[in-house]
Parts: structure tokens; C-alpha cells; sequence
């Protein structure tokens, strides 16, 4: 592996942190040269989770707050315009909260959250406490935001409080970075004090937002925007650029240029291909980009073991709470073509309205669309029509996650149908193919097919695998290994029944034209040529059924070896 001097800086949010380190950093101060030049007083940045919300908005505390150190910008884009560092680098008194964790289980608890948050900021302006610039009064109001128990009024007011006490004592307007605006939201909606919740907020950015003549420029991120009416109310200085946007649309996210640059400079150039069809595919803008989180958690993988296959880093930093909802849902058919579609890897036109209540999120499919948009589980794929879209899913990371979803809600089914899995595992010790081919055809039609050229022909026939031994893994007495090390090689399913003289071997195949008979007996064949029985004969098993099955979308055909 090649040496290299500038290590990926995995998890680490904090500009100053990484430059410090002199870890690897992909440049992204052009936003700052953006947001000057637009000079909008007010701009909301709605992106995915994971997509460098958080470094972004340190990088704009580093930059603009008064006492920061220039050489952190050195050799980067910002740097070369010598103009704007010299007019705006370390002028202003900067305020950064960030709300990401944000979280009670009732309105008193995320309000106390919400204290100890605004106190820990204002504590690094504890020289307020002796300013000549400020009055008594004013020093009373500052012991407040100090103050852990604030009461509601002191909360609403503490950001708009700190903006002007920090102008009086530095004769300069303030510049607002509030990160992951809308996390108390949800989590509010999801404990159920959603409208409380909504009422601080409004007040809280009414009063530093709306009117404020300390604010020099304020900055806000999340995933997403919430009506303007129910948390916005009044704000004309407000410009929200979503991921629609074609304004600042590669500052979030890695381009493909980024990318390439990066495994080159670590020697990882052989696996852009894989990088590519994981965590690319997303479009902000008229930009096609990465998910950065995780190109840098695949490159450090790949740093300590080369050989090491692309995961699902995205998945596990998340619930998933609106695939699962949204696959819930799937109870009308033209929804579930649709999802078949989109794991096809093609395009399916929808409306989207990028304005929702938490409230209606959930309501409806229809709004869902919207939602598992905004959230980057779908992409846009060309361009919009109005307000019509057309979605995809943007990779195989994301795919798998549908997959994962859809398979969890089928086992749930299968669970809930003892009678059928007894009798589909009946027919199979039996050797009835004819029967276990039409029980299993039943399951097929129950659930979302995979199909087309979206994926590789080994993980088509993984979904189906996964299908089976969902459906087997609810014969209680029945010992089920997958792809387990067996004779000439790796036996898709290896069954021992309740029977110790009775084993069951099943190879699984996706019939790429549909011609299902030929491919099940190659399946068949291949269990032959490479003894996976053996096993099975070597713990005792004397009689061993061997079947080769073959799928296609919702269709199967099972073959029994004489």
C-alpha cells in the first residue's frame, strides 16, 4: 500500500480539528466566496444526513470568527481571493449551535437540552460577564443564558440576546451558524410534543432571525424544510436552497473529480469502480456527487485491508425509519410495481412538494415520495418536469438498504402464516417439487420482485436466497446452514430435518431470460458436480434430497434430482 501523509479523517466534524491534524481534506471553502457574493442575509441549506453539513459549518466558524487563525486556509480555494480574506476572515463575533443531538422524551427535557446547548455556547463569551461595553442590565441578561433552568421566554429569546450583547461589546454584527435545525423537530414529533416544539422554534428564529440588526449573515442546515408558514412565518430575508438547487449544488458531497483525486493520492485507484456503484449516483443540482461519509469510511477500510468489499456505512449511522414506513405502505399494488421499478434501476415520474409538516410526512404514500426523496434514499434522473421528478435509486448502498427493509416486512408475513410454511416444508421433505413450486410461487407474488440490470446476476439470486431461508427459518425443529463450505464448494442451503436420516440440499439461480426449467436443472447439476451432499453424509444423514430452483421476478420453477 502506497505511504501516504494525509490520513482520511473519519467521523471528525471540526475544520480546525482536521487541518490541524493535516488529515485529508477535500476543498469545499468555495462556499464561503458563495455565500458572500449572494449576500443573503438569511440561508437554509436542506441536504441529507451525511453529507458534511456539520464540517461545512465549522469551516464557516473558522473563517469568519474574530481571533482565527489565516494558515488553517492556507492552499485552499478561499485563500486565493485575497480580496474577500482581507475584508472578512476574522471580523466577526461568531455564534454556532448545533442541534444534532437535540433530543427529550417530553417538551420540559428538550427544552432543558435546548438550555444546556445555548449555555455551553454562550460560556465561550464568558468575558462578557466583566464588558465595559455593557450595562448591568445587560450582564443580568447574559447570567440568564448561563443558566441551565431558562425559562421558556429567556429560551425563545437567548439566541437574539447573545447577538446583541456580542455587538455591543465588539461594535460588530454577528454572524449565526445553526447546524441540524429541524432535529428537534422530529425528534418532538416522535414523542409527541410536536406542537410545542414548533412553538419554540418559530419564536426562537422569529426574534433572531426575523428583525435583528445584529445579525451580520446567519447560516442554517438540515435535512429538511419544514413549511414555511409553520416555522418560518414572516421571514422575507430567508433563502432556501434545497437539493433541487442547482446554487451551491457541489459543496455537499464529493464530485467524481474529488474522488478520483483522492484514491489516486491513496493508490486506490483500481477500486473506483466499486467506490462508483455504492456511493455515487446522487444529484443536487445540475451536480452528480458521492456521498461523503462514505468514500471516507470505504478508503480507511481499504487502507488497512485492500481486499475489503464496499458496506453499508449509511445504514448503520441510521434508523431507516422512512424506508420502513415506506415499504409498510406497499399494500397498493401500483406502489409495489413502482418499488420493483426502482430496485430495477429505473425511473419513476413523481410529484414532490418540498415543503411538509413533520405531521403530513407519514400521512400519506404520496408524501412519503416526497420525503424519501429529500432524505436521499431517491435521486433525481434528468430533468424536472414542474414539479414532477423523475426518481431512481441512486446506488447500491441505498438499494440494499430497500432490500434489507423489504425482507424484514416479508419475514413478518411468512411469520404470521404457520399453515403455509408447514406445508411448503412438507413438500419439500416429501419431494413433492410440484407442490413446494407452487407454495413458493405464492410467497413470490407477496413480495417485491428483483429484476433487470440494476444489480449483478449473484445478488438477484441473493435476494431469493434470502426469501427462502426467511420462509425456512420458521421450521423450529429444522437445522438450515447458508453457504456453508461443503464438498467442492459452498452449497447455497443445507438442511437437516427433525428426521437425523433425512437432509435436504437447495442451490438457488436467477434465470436471466425467464427460462426457468433450464436454469433450475443447471442448479441441479451443479449440485451434483460439486458433492454438496457431502456434508449432509458426513454428519450421518443418509438419504439427501437435492433440489435446483430457479427464479424469475415472481415466478419460480423447482427441479427434484432423481
Amino acid at each position: 500500500m502506497k505511504q501516504v501523509e494525509r490520513m482520511p479523517a473519519v467521523g471528525t466534524e471540526f475544520f480546525e480539528k482536521l487541518r490541524r491534524r493535516n488529515s485529508y481534506y477535500v476543498d469545499k471553502t468555495g462556499l464561503i466566496s458563495e455565500l458572500l457574493r449572494r449576500q443573503s442575509e438569511v440561508t437554509l441549506f436542506t441536504r441529507p444526513r451525511r453529507f458534511g453539513k456539520t464540517l461545512n459549518m465549522t469551516m464557516l466558524k473558522s473563517f469568519f470568527e474574530i481571533g482565527t487563525d489565516p494558515t488553517l486556509f492556507d492552499g485552499l480555494a478561499i485563500s486565493r481571493e485575497t480580496d474577500l480574506c482581507e475584508q472578512y476572515m476574522g471580523k466577526y463575533p461568531v455564534i454556532f449551535v448545533t442541534l444534532k443531538d437535540m433530543e427529550g422524551r417530553d417538551f420540559r427535557s428538550a427544552c432543558r437540552m435546548a438550555a444546556e446547548r445555548i449555555s455551553w455556547e454562550a460560556s465561550r463569551f464568558d468575558f462578557l460577564r466583566t464588558s465595559t461595553a455593557l450595562d448591568d442590565v445587560d450582564k443580568e441578561r447574559f447570567a440568564k443564558l448561563r443558566s441551565l433552568d431558562m425559562d421558556p421566554d429567556t429560551l425563545a429569546g437567548s439566541l437574539g440576546t447573545l447577538c446583541q450583547l456580542l455587538r455591543k461589546h465588539y461594535g460588530q454584527k454577528v454572524v449565526l451558524l445553526i447546524d441540524e435545525y429541524d432535529v428537534p423537530l422530529q425528534k418532538a414529533f416522535y414523542n409527541n410534543y410536536y406542537d410545542e416544539m414548533v412553538q419554540l422554534i418559530r419564536s426562537m428564529f422569529s426574534q433572531v432571525l426575523k428583525t435583528n440588526d445584529s445579525l451580520e449573515l446567519a447560516v442554517l442546515t438540515g435535512c429538511l424544510r419544514i413549511s414555511k408558514e409553520s416555522i418560518f412565518t414572516g421571514m422575507n430575508n430567508l433563502r432556501v436552497l434545497t437539493i433541487s438547487d442547482s446554487r451551491c449544488d457541489t459543496y455537499f458531497g464529493f464530485t467524481d473529480g474529488e474522488v478520483q483525486e483522492m484514491l489516486k493520492y491513496y493508490g486506490l485507484s483500481g477500486t473506483y469502480g466499486a467506490m462508483k456503484d455504492w456511493y455515487d449516483g446522487y444529484c443536487f443540482g445540475d451536480a452528480e456527487v458521492y456521498c461523503p461519509w462514505d468514500v471516507i469510511n470505504y478508503v480507511d477500510l481499504l487502507l488497512e485491508d485492500p481486499k475489503a468489499q464496499p458496506q453499508n456505512f449509511w445504514a448503520n449511522s441510521s434508523g431507516n425509519d422512512v424506508v420502513r414506513e415506506f415499504v409498510r405502505k406497499l399494500d397498493v399494488s401500483v406502489t409495489a410495481r413502482e418499488l420493483e421499478q426502482l430496485a430495477a434501476g429505473e425511473e419513476v415520474w413523481k410529484e414532490i412538494h418540498p415543503e411538509l409538516t413533520y405531521r403530513e410526512m407519514y400521512s400519506s404514500v404520496e408524501n412519503l415520495w416526497s420525503l424519501l426523496y429529500m432524505t436521499g434514499y431517491l435521486t433525481k434522473r434528468g430533468a424536472a418536469d414542474g414539479k414532477m421528478l423523475p426518481l431512481v435509486i441512486p446506488n447500491m448502498e441505498i438499494r440494499d438498504i430497500f432490500t434489507t427493509q423489504i425482507m424484514e416486512l416479508f419475514k413478518e408475513q411468512v411469520s404470521q402464516d404457520g399453515e403455509m410454511v408447514r406445508d411448503f416444508c412438507e413438500a419439500l421433505k416429501r419431494g413433492n417439487a410440484e407442490k413446494a413450486e407452487e407454495l413458493l410461487g405464492q410467497y413470490l407474488r407477496k413480495t417485491v420482485s428483483i429484476r433487470d440490470t440494476f444489480v449483478k446476476q449473484n445478488l438477484k439470486e441473493n435476494f431469493y436466497h434470502g426469501i427462502l431461508l426467511g420462509i425456512l427459518s420458521f421450521k423450529g425443529n429444522w437445522y438450515v446452514t447458508s453457504n456453508y463450505e461443503t464438498g467442492d464448494g459452498y452449497g447455497d442451503i443445507l438442511i437437516e430435518t427433525e428426521d437425523d436420516e433425512m437432509g435436504i440440499v437447495i442451490e438457488v439461480k436467477y434465470a436471466r431470460d425467464g427460462d426457468l426449467e433450464p436454469v433450475a436443472l443447471k442448479a441441479l447439476k451443479q449440485i451434483e458436480e460439486r458433492r454438496y451432499e457431502d456434508k449432509l453424509h458426513d454428519d450421518g444423514i443418509a438419504y439427501v434430497l437435492k433440489y435446483g430452483i430457479a427464479c424469475y421476478r415472481k415466478r419460480c420453477c423447482i427441479a427434484l434430482a432423481e
